[in-house]
């Protein structure tokens, strides 16, 4: 690889002057700085972008950490982050799995916003205790270089649960998102409460994955249990779009004998029929809030956690009873 010293040995000039030249520094005249640039040019050089950012100890590039990139939530989300970080002059890149948590120690980034389970809690506070900036998604952690921006989850799980009990329906089916995912616990820790207000109800919890299988999976056994209306509370609208399409082909009408209500309000809820049921929050500012978080953790500034807030979609795949 060509380096300074190359271009100042064939320049004829010294290492800090074409350091300088290459740097834009007026301290070099015009001329000279127009060799140094010709010389860099035919040699090929390419600046060292580790030791530019070493000696700078920025790079200009923020982390995204994510436990997988299946379905459609994460595109607006990764969007929003993207946004922001693009118009104050930072790069972002995405990552997942261990490996990829390097890429904080070494300083390769700036910063990192977390919506990873791969990162235990433990690991997260070391590296904030070494001085590195970090935004959660899904953990509340309390460290002075650690921001919260966190989604409502209990807040919409309830709304989803008082909706379907207030249409009438008192045997409720709940399909549940991974074991380690904060979402999903903390929305199944809102639909235990509900259930506990409004007894007597018949509720069954179903083990799901957030994943469109989990709702074909869960519809099969809902659909073989079934003996009178039920409603399914999926803590994710890719699983209730599996739960939809299994029962579409059944002999059951999703809306008469099975009432279903998801969670995110992805795109695709919106063309279903009839429409589904589903708890909104804008994902796009998610990501955005949390870009303008770490950037302001980055430059020392004072702040709070904040909270993205929910509201109820009502649609026809919930009747009452």
């Amino acid at each position: 690889m060509v380096s300074i010293k190359d271009i100042a040995k064939k320049a004829g000039v010294s290492i800090s002057t074409v350091s300088y030249a290459l740097n834009g520094n007026p301290k070099v005249t015009k001329e000279t700085s127009s060799r140094i640039l010709a010389v860099a040019k035919e040699l090929n050089y390419m600046p060292n972008a580790a030791a530019r950012s070493l000696k700078k100890r920025e790079t200009k590039i923020i982390g995204a950490f994510l436990t997988d990139f299946n379905g459609a939530f994460y595109g607006e989300l990764l969007q929003g982050i993207k946004e922001v970080l693009n118009k104050k002059g930072y790069d972002l890149i995405v990552c997942s799995g261990a490996q990829s948590h390097r890429l904080l120690p070494e300083r390769n980034i700036d910063g990192a916003i977390v919506l990873d389970s791969s990162f235990s809690s433990e690991e997260i506070l070391q590296y904030a205790e070494l001085g590195h900036k970090l935004v959660v998604l899904d953990r509340e952690l309390n460290h002075s270089n650690v921001n919260q921006v966190l989604l409502d989850n209990k807040a919409g799980a309830a709304l989803a649960m008082e909706y379907l009990i207030e249409k009438g329906h008192r045997k409720i089916y709940v399909i549940t998102g991974p074991e380690a995912s904060f979402d999903s616990m903390q929305r199944l820790q809102a639909v235990r409460q509900a259930v506990e207000r409004h007894q007597p109800l018949a509720y069954t919890q179903i083990q799901g994955d957030f994943n469109k299988s989990a709702g074909e999976e869960a519809a099969e056994r809902i659909i073989q249990e079934y003996t009178e209306p039920v409603a399914v509370f999926c803590l994710n609208d890719e699983m209730a779009i599996g739960l939809y399409n299994a029962v579409k082909e059944s002999e059951y009408r999703i809306g008469t004998h099975i009432h279903i209500i998801g969670f995110d309000n992805i795109e695709l809820t919106q063309y279903t029929e009839p429409r589904l049921a589903t708890i909104d929050y804008s994902k796009r500012k998610w990501g955005a809030l949390a870009s303008e978080q770490l950037l302001k953790l980055i430059a020392d500034e004072e702040i709070d956690h904040e909270r993205i807030y929910v509201t109820l979609v009502k649609g026809d795949s919930v009747h009452a009873v």
